[in-house]
């Protein structure tokens, strides 16, 4: 009787989204902490050529979407809006099924499973540019699907394009437990490199089992005690300062640094432009860079985890009711790899 009922009550809202164009979707009027967010019915997004409308099954957390939320570092707020968001709406990585297609949609149709880049994710529906999405892999679930884009995207193209990563290099991840940094193991691996991983003491099992050749607990151990240096450190956690990645590496190495909560209200990337400054005056390279949604990366990890080389790691899903919550469990910094918001 309880699953009828609640069978008709999910078939009464869907009646409801067609009929009167609206969905539910987690928004926010002003920025500030996960108290902020809630769940509301928006009118549900229109599709424009290149664009198709998805129907969200899950939906990927990450800290973009945190300083979305928070409004933080200022600087965004001249894109984002300056007293409000100009879109109530969070949420980038979606997982979900092909419901409308824009006119010059070529590579998808209705009924197609996708995962990738949308806008406003955490809500029924959203729209998302043919160019950021992809098939879902066809061995996974939405919710796995849905922790793939941002964070693997950019640990791949961190790895790939930016670090130059090549097979036998020495590569540090800090942060390996989080979100880029789970990716980031899996993916140096597949390419060859030997894989150090940073974690906290609870955390070490976990990355080792995403394949790291070492685990270093950042409260016992400093990577830049000099017993080990690294061709490459992909730094998106633990703030670490440029002169600690600089005696972590090689005379030659490179590191690309993003990421931090620390870097500045104002900009939010203290390090990063301080990384540009030093980089053209010492041997190592200290870079930095802005990963792209490309439906071609989203296809290169589809093939890695086909091939058993990355396994996406999701580990609590939240009813989008709990968006807060989900957000509040990311802030904790207890999290094991990813957390996504499903529907």
């Amino acid at each position: 009787m309880s699953h009828a009922g609640n069978e008709e009550s999910s078939q009464g809202s869907d009646h409801q989204v067609r009929d009167e164009a609206s969905m539910r979707a987690i928004v926010r009027e002003r920025y500030g902490d996960a108290g902020v967010l809630h769940v509301a019915h928006v009118d549900r997004p229109d599709v424009k050529d290149d664009e198709v409308l998805v129907r969200v099954q899950a939906a990927g957390l990450d800290r973009g979407t945190w300083h979305l939320m928070s409004g933080r570092p200022y600087a965004m707020r001249l894109v984002t809006g300056l007293r409000q968001p100009k879109n109530p709406t969070l949420g980038l990585d979606l997982a979900g099924t092909v419901v409308a297609v824009g006119a010059a949609v070529t590579r998808f149709a209705v009924g197609d499973a996708v995962f990738g880049f949308g806008q406003g994710s955490f809500a029924e529906f959203a729209a998302a540019k043919e160019a950021k999405l992809a098939l879902k892999p066809a061995g996974l679930s939405f919710e796995l699907a849905a922790v793939i884009p941002v964070s693997a995207v950019t640990a791949l193209q961190a790895l790939r394009d930016v670090g130059r990563v090549q097979a036998g290099h020495k590569v540090l991840v800090t942060g390996a437990s989080g979100g880029v940094g789970s990716y980031a193991v899996q993916i140096a691996k597949a390419f060859g490199a030997e894989a150090t991983g940073t974690c906290s003491t609870a955390k070490i099992d976990f990355v080792g089992s995403l394949g790291a050749d070492k685990v270093i607990d950042y409260t016992r151990v400093d990577f830049a005690d000099g017993s080990q240096h690294y061709d490459l450190i992909i730094d998106f956690a633990g703030n670490p300062s440029l002169s600690r990645l600089r005696r972590a590496l090689t005379s030659t190495g490179t590191a690309v640094v993003g990421g931090g909560e620390q870097g500045g209200n104002f900009t939010g990337m203290g390090r990063q432009l301080r990384a540009l400054a030093i980089s053209p005056l010492v041997s190592q390279r200290l870079t930095m860079f802005a990963a792209k949604q490309r439906a071609a990366d989203l296809e290169e990890i589809t093939g890695l985890i086909n091939a058993g080389k990355v396994t996406p790691c999701l580990d609590r899903a939240f009813p989008l009711e709990e968006a807060a919550e989900a957000m509040r469990y990311l802030e904790s910094g207890k999290a094991r790899g990813k957390v996504a918001i499903t529907l």
